[in-house]
């Protein structure tokens, strides 16, 4: 499976189905493993933040800085349990995890003011000014039960969005 010239076996479908816990059928994951190997231009096995550009709406998006410290050297199996938390059938728990990985940067496990501060930041551009996105940010916190200098954990993200209907999920072309 480290070779993006070989075919995926059986085996290694049904071994990555199982690492991102069925949330991908089986002709999905073909799919995907062909997407992957287009991405994949040296064909090393591992797709690079450089190649993961070459998705126009993984450029365009305003998180993408962001995201790219995620995907940068992934494999095959990587790159499906990182998409995974797009699919349908990922839990509302899979989805909150990555999205609490994308606010926590450093990756220190606490999200504080400043990293909600960041992502608001990219998200808004130039469209609102940063006192604008300060007061905005102070008073979600404060709705949500947090002050402003409290370090936000896994536990609090779940308790904030566990109850929103959270939608996050794109299509897997399958041919």
């Amino acid at each position: 499976m480290g070779n993006t010239s070989s075919m995926l076996t059986q085996y290694d479908i049904e071994e990555v189905q199982e690492h991102c816990n069925n949330t991908f059928s089986q002709q999905e994951i073909v799919s995907l493993y062909q997407r992957f190997c287009q991405l994949d231009r040296n064909s090393g096995g591992f797709i690079s933040a450089d190649e993961f550009l070459s998705v126009p709406e993984f450029a365009v998006n305003p998180l993408s800085q962001r995201l790219f410290r995620m995907v940068d050297g992934l494999n095959f199996k990587e790159f499906v349990a990182f998409l995974s938390a797009f699919s349908s059938r990922a839990t509302l728990q899979h989805k909150v995890e990555f999205i609490f990985k994308v606010y926590d940067s450093d990756g220190n496990g606490k999200v504080a003011f400043s990293d909600l501060l960041d992502v608001l930041r990219d998200l808004t551009g130039q469209f609102i000014s940063e006192q604008q996105r300060e007061l905005v940010l102070t008073h979600v916190l404060e709705e949500a039960g947090y002050k402003k200098d409290s370090l936000l954990v896994l536990s609090d993200f779940m308790k904030i969005l566990g109850n929103t209907g959270l939608k996050m999920e794109v299509e897997v072309p399958v041919d």
